[in-house]
């Protein structure tokens, strides 16, 4: 059945900011749709938050409402914009939740809005827990022991039928938040008090544990007409216990015996076809290891991260299928793109390994929880496809950007085989290396299946590993030796230093074909894989399409952690955009699975591999390009700038030389002493005799850093010789080659330029300037354009200065300055020859393309030419805040203080015709409840103190409840406003704890200055106030805003809403 007759406008609700357990997988999903829609010829209107993205991009939709994802608003962009129809199932759990309150409430009919995808019957039979229950037992599909309850009492007599443990899981949240598992009743009080605050419904499902199942996944799609597929099968290495995102997954499924494999995909499919989705689905299986019992765990009606991994690992087009379903096509009707011929009901086969690791915040967060549970704590994932399971996990781990080569974990080394056996039992991120440790101290595969109960075909594969290394270290390393190690995924650099020997040959990569049909059908869209046999097909690819183009790589910046987002994946597809607008084949290699970027038809060709130098030596071997560009793929891309520099290859853009110029602190110095720009003093040292040294010299507060880094990893404020004696330690065990920075540490107002250069003239789009004070992270702190606080001198020395440094570094495309305004005068922080993760938001509000400038600029166009002045851009009619987003919730243990180091996963946009609005606007977007009443609790630090004041007044004034720690409430007191005492946890109770667990408080201003230990009382107090939902402001300059906002009174239904595409 063709394209619905009565659908003619669609809106595409986004998924919002990027958080633990909703990445860009939906930026990648929602381009797709909205692509597949506008082919169709239907008008599309788009709402999301986030400015980061690919999706909020003009060119994606008609319309384009980067506002906050509430009800209020999205009633009022339909009754402006008056779609016939609604896509919910494509913006992740935000989408579906909204589209589910809108439909429930009867919106959505009154105004005659048609729901595509999947309709409220559906979304409910697979959201709600006890609907979900029936309903498979209605099919004769097995489930959990389980009972929905809404009162921890109900919870712990449930518990008590089922017996310890029990696993909690709460309705309507995303990524496990709010469950956990409890092992008795003390545990299970407090994650079903806290599971049912989070539950939009407040209904919780406590469920026997059965941790030690096999978890495996089905992907299906179904259209109208009935028809149903699977797309892909996945398999965790993990068994049940870990969220799947937290997991290892291995696709297709690899240990299930033909008769579990059908009995699963049967099961998967009567799931589908009763709960009646149209589009894609994921279907969760618990499998007991060794009798054919089984468990549907849950279901997801809509695109989700697997699916996002599924279409990744079998090339099948799932959320533009499922998009084309949603508006009417059936599956027969649908022509699979990789293929050009066959149509998307054929199924997918694999004749390769596809294995997903996942990448987490633990190494810059030194003091979380690192134990996994079924709440999700990754950042984001690599894939890496091979021909053997081996082969794509040593693939998986050189990806993931842990600076490792092989599985061996250098900490594990030290402990003794019997603390290895120990550490079997814990379940966290370092479990597969700790297995493969295990392996190496000859603990049988037989004993860490019982410990751990990970599947012997893992184990024996790992063992392969295990074995091979012994080989290689002794004696002579041969070509077979040398061979068979590559055959494995090892790389050169790693064979010389387990053999201890010169390789006796080099060995380039061969490149296979990822199209959808194990090689039954040509594939007509190039998406390669490496290996090392004879067959090249990626070369004679090349051979056999070659219309004379010259080719340019564009290299990724991998996987998704705090401090290297979705912004430069943004910038990476733009400049592919570019390339090929101006006739050039654009060639992407990347690899993260939940990217526009490794989309099948986004570049001309795309290579799945890791971004390593010696991965890429092979892609250049066989691609021959033209050149590469590094300034679009974050740190992970300017890291290899050097090396390609050495091998010959042309950079585009900005020279390797001059990135170390900016880069290396001696070389950085002789720029700014030629230009004459002031930059805040400071010294360079190698280890913590000659740290206390420098810092005594330069007077504390010192700022610490190490050189080369990106999102401020290991950086710190250090106020005392303690400080830095406890920070030199941590940056020291990471055993560092470069410096260590020290600067004095300046309080100023942070402002941030990015600019285009072309070797003459320059271009600032805007200049940013930071709420926080210097000293917070610029991706942590609220950033506004056009500055709002700057005089015209500032503003016109900041251009200057980047004058000066641009043509000084010679920058040739674009570069991101930090500047810091410190008693009316301009100190450079930092210049980074690259984007930066402001030029998608930049880009977006005053309509400067920067990206497409840049990339034209690197084949010799000049921003004359294009119609630009040099100079600073003429500020818009608007006024745009951005509005950092944090994961907090997720990881234990956490001090949620802002400080040098990033730790926002995401952002939203405010868009408004002055600041308050703006700032309005996106405080909502980032979640932030406005209440207007209620209590406040205050307790900062002595250098706070007598600027809390003015705050804490404000707040008095608006009718709020005062509450303050001892040496807050006497410095209140004696400037006449009152706050009651309240005790610090320390000091026995009733304290700042029972305080948080009343309710009556709903903001919590709390600085200190020392955090970062878990057990300090100010620490203890901001995460209690993020685990009970309560909104925790950790700087002055944000409580500032915040109150601002509060004053004004006006709530978002009082301002404009704003379609970018008319800005």
């Amino acid at each position: 059945m063709p394209l619905r007759s009565d659908i003619k406008k669609v809106l595409v609700i986004g998924s919002g900011p990027i958080v633990i357990g909703q990445a860009a997988e939906f930026d990648y999903a929602g381009t797709q749709a909205c692509r597949a829609l506008k082919q169709e010829g239907l008008e599309v209107v788009l709402v999301n938050s986030n400015p980061a993205t690919i999706m909020t991009d003009k060119a994606m939709a008609d319309k384009v409402y980067i506002e906050p994802l509430t009800l209020d608003v999205v009633k009022r962009i339909i009754e402006i914009e008056k779609p016939d129809s609604l896509l919910s199932t494509l913006g992740g759990q935000t989408g579906l939740t909204l589209s589910m309150q809108l439909a429930e409430e009867g919106f959505l009919e009154s105004h005659n809005v048609k729901l595509l995808g999947a309709d409220p019957e559906t979304i409910h039979k697979a959201e709600d827990r006890q609907a979900f229950k029936d309903t498979m037992e209605k099919i004769g599909e097995p489930v959990i022991p389980s009972k929905v309850v809404e009162t921890v009492e109900d919870a712990v007599d449930f518990a008590q039928v089922i017996h310890y443990p029990v696993i909690v899981r709460p309705a309507f949240t995303l990524g496990g938040t709010g469950g956990g598992i409890a092992q008795n009743e003390e545990e299970l009080r407090d994650i079903a008090t806290n599971g049912l605050r989070l539950s939009p419904i407040t209904q919780i499902l406590v469920e026997k544990c059965i941790s030690g199942w096999k978890e495996i996944e089905f992907e299906v799609i179904r259209d109208a007409k009935g028809n149903v597929i699977t797309v892909c099968s996945m398999e965790n290495f993990d068994p049940v216990g870990v969220h799947t995102g937290d997991s290892i997954v291995i696709a297709p499924a690899v240990t299930l015996t033909d008769r579990e494999y059908q009995m699963l995909r049967t099961a998967a499919i009567n799931i589908i076809k009763e709960l009646k989705v149209e589009g894609g689905c994921n279907c969760q299986f618990a499998l007991h290891p060794t009798s054919f019992k089984y468990a549907v765990i849950e279901v997801n009606p809509r695109v989700s991260r697997s699916s996002a991994l599924a279409s990744k690992a079998t090339g099948y087009p799932i959320a533009k299928t499922a998009a084309k379903i949603a508006i009417g096509y059936t599956l027969d009707e649908i022509i699979n793109q990789v293929t050009g011929k066959t149509y998307a009901c054929f199924e997918p086969a694999l004749d390769y390994v596809v294995i997903k690791f996942p990448k987490w915040a633990f190494d810059k967060f030194v003091y979380a929880k690192r134990t996994l549970g079924t709440q999700m704590k990754a950042t984001g994932e690599v894939m890496a496809i091979g021909t053997s399971f081996e082969q794509a996990m040593m693939k998986a781990v050189r990806s993931i950007e842990l600076g490792l080569d092989t599985m061996n974990l250098k900490k594990l080394a030290k402990l003794s085989t019997e603390e290895i056996r120990e550490k079997l039992h814990v379940i966290d991120d370092e479990r597969s290396f700790c297995v493969f440790e295990a392996l190496k101290r000859g603990i049988t595969p037989e004993e860490i299946h019982e410990i751990t109960m990970i599947d012997n075909w893992f184990l024996y594969k790992l063992l392969n590993l295990v074995e091979l290394e012994k080989w290689l270290a002794e004696g002579e390393l041969t070509e077979e030796k040398y061979d068979i190690a590559k055959q494995y995924g090892y790389l050169d650099s790693t064979i010389e230093r387990i053999s201890g020997q010169k390789c006796p040959k080099h060995k380039s990569a061969v490149y296979k074909m990822v199209d959808t049909c194990a090689g039954e059908f040509k594939a007509e869209t190039p998406y390669f894989y490496s290996t090392f046999d004879e067959e090249n097909e990626a070369k004679q690819f090349i051979e056999r399409t070659d219309k004379g183009k010259k080719k340019v790589i564009v290299f990724g910046s991998g996987p998704i952690r705090i401090g290297q987002g979705i912004e430069f994946d943004y910038c990476s597809v733009h400049c592919v955009w570019t390339l090929k607008e101006l006739g050039y084949e654009a060639v992407i290699c990347n690899n993260n699975p939940e990217t526009v970027s490794t989309d099948f038809d986004t570049g001309d060709r795309l290579y799945f591999d890791p971004l390593t130098k010696e991965d890429v030596q092979s892609i250049i071997e066989t691609e021959q390009p033209y050149g590469v560009v590094v300034q679009f793929g974050g740190q992970t891309a300017i890291k290899l700038t050097r090396y390609l520099s050495d091998m010959g290859v042309r950079i585009l853009g900005t020279s390797a030389d001059m990135i170390d110029a900016a880069e290396d602190r001696e070389r950085f110095d002789e720029v700014l002493e030629k230009c004459g720009i002031p930059r805040p003093a400071g010294h360079t040292v190698m280890n913590t005799e000659e740290a206390l040294v420098a810092a005594n010299d330069l007077g504390y507060p010192v700022l610490l850093r190490p050189s080369y880094v990106l999102g401020g990893q290991n950086m710190i404020i250090a106020h005392s010789d303690a400080d830095v004696k406890e920070y030199m330690g941590i940056i020291m065990s990471h055993n560092i080659e470069n410096p260590v920075l020290i600067d004095k540490y300046m309080m100023g107002t942070e402002v941030e330029v990015d600019a285009i250069c072309d070797g003459e003239d320059f271009l600032i789009p805007g200049i940013m300037e930071h709420i926080e004070r210097a000293g917070v992270h610029s991706g942590d702190s609220i950033s506004i354009y056009p500055a709002q606080h700057l005089s015209e001198r500032i503003k016109r020395i900041i251009v200057e200065y980047t004058r000066l440094l641009s043509k000084e570094l010679n920058v040739i495309g674009l570069v991101n300055i930090q500047y810091v305004v410190y008693n009316h005068e301009v100190f450079v922080i930092e210049v980074n020859p690259r984007s930066s993760r402001t030029v998608p938001y930049i880009s977006k509000v005053t309509g400067i393309p920067m990206v497409d400038i840049a990339t034209k600029i690197m084949f010799g166009a000049k921003l004359k030419d294009m119609g630009y002045e040099s100079g600073l851009y003429p500020a818009g009619d608007y006024v745009a805040v951005k509005v950092p987003v944090f994961s907090f919730e997720k990881l234990t243990d956490v001090d949620t203080m802002l400080g040098p180091e990033m730790k926002s996963t995401g952002e939203c946009l405010g868009i408004g015709r002055n600041l308050e609005d703006a700032l309005l606007k996106g405080l909502i977007a980032a979640g932030f409840d406005l209440k207007r009443e209620g209590g406040v609790l205050i307790s900062v630090r002595d250098s706070d103190k007598r600027e809390i004041l003015p705050i804490a007044d404000k707040f008095e004034r608006m009718g709020f409840e005062l509450y303050a720690t001892s040496g807050t409430q006497s410095v209140l007191h004696r400037n006449m406003i009152a706050a009651n005492l309240v005790r610090k946890i320390s000091d026995g109770t009733p304290n700042v704890e029972t305080l948080l667990d009343s309710g009556k408080i709903h903001y919590v201003i709390s600085t200190s200055a020392k955090g970062r230990l878990p057990e300090r009382d100010s620490v203890k107090m901001r995460r209690k106030s993020i685990e009970r939902s309560i909104c925790s402001l950790t700087a002055v300059d944000t409580a500032k805003s915040l109150v601002k906002v509060l004053e004004s009174g006006r709530t978002i239904n009082d301002v404009e809403l704003v379609d970018i595409t008319k800005i």
